[in-house]
């Protein structure tokens, strides 16, 4: 998910992100239960918040909450004077994923306007 977010451009610093990234999961794990977790950081110079979706149909193990794997992924990347905006954004994935329909159609669709559309949709739910 950060290459991706390097090879689109958004970041210059794979590598500094991923070290960002890594040191947020020595805090404690991101992987909520339910086999989503939501990696995430502050990065400096960064203009705007990114949020790039992944999926393991297989799951993989990443420590979570409830020693499940983990299938999801919200990758959360915030600009570094953006505390506030960064924990909303947090609470805003955590709501959309507690619903298990939403992590069902997440998990077993294969197109991407109807993963769009799910989040979109379960996010103006709440």
């Amino acid at each position: 998910m950060v290459a991706h977010l390097q090879e689109t451009g958004k970041i210059d610093d794979a590598d500094g992100l991923v070290h960002i990234l890594l040191d947020r999961e020595l805090l404690g794990s991101t992987g909520i239960g339910h086999g989503v977790a939501i990696p995430h950081g502050r990065l400096s110079g960064l203009s705007e918040m990114l949020l790039v979706f992944g999926r393991s149909p297989e799951g993989i193990d990443f420590d979570s909450h409830d020693g499940e794997p983990v299938n999801l992924f919200f990758l959360l990347v915030a600009p570094e004077d953006s505390a506030g905006l960064h924990l909303k954004t947090l609470a805003r994935i955590s709501r959309l994923v507690k619903s298990p329909e939403c992590r069902k159609t997440l998990l077993d669709s294969d197109d991407r306007a109807t993963l769009y559309h799910t989040i979109e949709e379960e996010d103006l739910r709440h």
